[in-house]
C-alpha cells in the first residue's frame, strides 16, 4: 500500500462496509479521516504518500487526545468516550504503535548509536540529535511512538 493515494481508497472501502454495516459511528469516524486527507492532498495538489497519510493520521490522534484532556476536565465522560473510539479506528490504518518497553529499548539503542558518532555519552543539550536518531531508528522499522513518550524517554536517558 506504498503507492500516493492507496490510503484514501482504503478508507473509502471501509466507509462502504460500515455503511452496509448500519455502523454510524464507524462510518462519521471514517468519514472525518477521509476528509483530513483529501484536504491535506488538495492543500499539496497531489496525492499523498504513505508516509503524509501516516503524519496527517497521527495528527489527528494528537488532537483526539488534547480534547480528551480537555473533555476530561469538563467531565464530559461522553465526548471523552467518543473520542477514544475514534482513536482506535484512527489506529486500525497506522502502523503499529510501539509499547513502552519496546520504545525504552529503541530509545537506548539510538542512543548507544549516536555516542558511537558523537565519540562521547549525549547531554541534555544534545536533545535535538538524540531524538533525531530515535525517529530514525521508529521510520526505519516502519513503527511509530507517541512523540511525547518519545520525548519524556531520551530526556530521562539523558539525564541519567
Amino acid at each position: 500500500m506504498s503507492e500516493p493515494g492507496a490510503l484514501e481508497t482504503l478508507i473509502s472501502q471501509q466507509i462502504v462496509t460500515a455503511m452496509k454495516a448500519h455502523d454510524a459511528d464507524r462510518t462519521g469516524a471514517l468519514r472525518l479521516i477521509k476528509n483530513a486527507l483529501k484536504n491535506k492532498s488538495i492543500e499539496k495538489r497531489a496525492p499523498l504518500t504513505q508516509a503524509e497519510g501516516e503524519q496527517t493520521l497521527a495528527s489527528m490522534i494528537k488532537q483526539r487526545r488534547d480534547s480528551i484532556e480537555q473533555f476530561s476536565k469538563g467531565n464530559r465522560p461522553d465526548l471523552v468516550a467518543k473520542e477514544q473510539a475514534e482513536i482506535v479506528i484512527i489506529e486500525e490504518f497506522l502502523p503499529k504503535a510501539l509499547d513502552e518497553a519496546g520504545l525504552a529499548a529503541l530509545v537506548s539503542e539510538a542512543l548507544a548509536e549516536l555516542e558511537g558518532s558523537l565519540g562521547h555519552k549525549p547531554t541534555q543539550k544534545e536533545i535535538g540529535p538524540a531524538m533525531k536518531a530515535v525517529q530514525g531508528k521508529l521510520q526505519a522499522a516502519s513503527l511509530r511512538a507517541d512523540g511525547r513518550a518519545v520525548s519524556e524517554l531520551v530526556k530521562k536517558a539523558l539525564a541519567g
